[in-house]
This record gives C-alpha cells, sequence and structure tokens, in this order.
C-alpha cells in the first residue's frame, strides 16, 4: 500500500516444507497432511489478489523452473520503482513433490497456462486456440475456444491500466484446487510515487525551511509535564 522501495518474492510450494510439512495457506482444499490427516477444509488464499486489493504497484506470477520466464519477470518487478510482488511456484519435492505437475507436464502446460504480454491478446491453449473473454452478462472474466465470432473480443492484456480490476479478475481465473487456466508473467504494472522518496523530499523541505530539529529543545518544550 505505501509503495516502498522494496521487492517481495513469494515462494509458494503450496505447503509449510521448513516445519515438515503442515498444510498451509494456499494448500488445496482436502489437502492430506500431518496436521490435517482428514483433509483441509480452508479455501486456498490468492496471495496475489490480496496484493492487488491491497493497491499493489507491481504484481506477478512465475514459475522455478521456467528459466527464461522467471528471468525476465524478475528483471521487470527490479527496474520497478516501488513495492513489487512475485509469486514464484515452486516445487517442493520433499513435502509435496508434484504440486505444480499441471503446470509444467507437457501434455497439460499449453492448455492450464495464459501467458500474459502487455499489449497482446490472451490467447493460450495448443495453437492458441483458447482465449480470455469478458462475459457480457457478469463482467467476469471467462475462457473460451477462439472463433470466428468471439476472436474479436477476445481481451488484450494491459498491465498498465490505471484501475487493478481486470488484473485482480486474472487472478481469480485458475482453480485454486486443480490450477487449470492458470495466468503468469505481470498481472500489474503501474507507476506511484515512491514512499522513500516522497519521506525523503519531505525531510528535505523541512529541514530547508525550519533547519534541522534540537531534539533536546523538543524533549524540554511545552509539551512535557512533571509528576
Amino acid at each position: 500500500r505505501r509503495n516502498v522501495n522494496l521487492k517481495i518474492l513469494l515462494f509458494n510450494n503450496r505447503i509449510y516444507g521448513l516445519t515438515k510439512g503442515q498444510y498451509s495457506p494456499t494448500s488445496e482444499t482436502g489437502k492430506i497432511t500431518k496436521s490435517t490427516p482428514m483433509g483441509s477444509l480452508d479455501a486456498p488464499f490468492n496471495p496475489l489478489s490480496l496484493a492487488l486489493g491491497a493497491e499493489a504497484t507491481f504484481v506477478a506470477r512465475t514459475i522455478d523452473s521456467d528459466r527464461k520466464h522467471l528471468t525476465d519477470v524478475l528483471r521487470q518487478a527490479a527496474a520497478h520503482p516501488g513495492t513489487a510482488l512475485v509469486e514464484i511456484y515452486q516445487n517442493c519435492n520433499i513435502f509435496n513433490d508434484g504440486a505444480f505437475d499441471t503446470l509444467k507436464d507437457q501434455h497439460t502446460a499449453d492448455e492450464a497456462l495464459i501467458r500474459l504480454e502487455h499489449g497482446q491478446p490472451i490467447r493460450f491453449g495448443p495453437h492458441h486456440t483458447h482465449g480470455v473473454l469478458r462475459d457480457p452478462h457478469t463482467g467476469d472474466l471467462t475462457t473460451a475456444t477462439i472463433t470466428p465470432d468471439n476472436e474479436p473480443h477476445i481481451l488484450t492484456h494491459d498491465a498498465h491500466a490505471p484501475t487493478p480490476t481486470t488484473a485482480f479478475a486474472l487472478t481469480r481465473l485458475a482453480d485454486p484446487n486443480t490450477l487449470h487456466h492458470t495466468p503468469i508473467g505481470v498481472l500489474r504494472s503501474i507507476h506511484r510515487p515512491v514512499y522513500d522518496t516522497q519521506m525523503a523530499d519531505q525531510l528535505d523541505t523541512a529541514i530547508e525551511h525550519n533547519g534541522k530539529g534540537d531534539l533536546t529543545t523538543l524533549l524540554h518544550g511545552n509539551d512535557t509535564w512533571t509528576v
């Protein structure tokens, strides 16, 4: 929310691996672990939705094993002025092996992954035969096979849109349990004043107009009293 110049890499393996395999906020419903032997009852958390709700200026998702995509996303995050949140799907081969097989297997990845590129129509699937459209009745985003009739209505990705509405809708596309139709790439990247810079400017202005502060004077000023 403050847009501090900070880069956050959120490694999501859908499990608590460091504490030996308990379910986590991003574990799928029904997940059987040491702490949920009969299956998790919680609905999985959506980190990107939360970040966008907090007015994040840069939100992205990538996959640990896709080196080219990972590198590109991290470069964009590093260059972003302000806070950048990158969710990285990372496999935990000890406590949750295969959590992202749907997105990594060559037979399913083409249809499961939606690769976002700013300024490009959002198409995916083998030979880009599927696309993302906006439902004319609900306004929600949906996926469909591309036809001559709906092709003109395929959504074009705009990572720099002034409002986070469409980016938020993209985060809701994927089924949280199966990860089918998961968008990856930069969902939002906008410019907003950076908190660090604004604070430094404010301090410089205060010193310019009032001079450097005196701590002793402040502590013994009019707002003190003796008990």
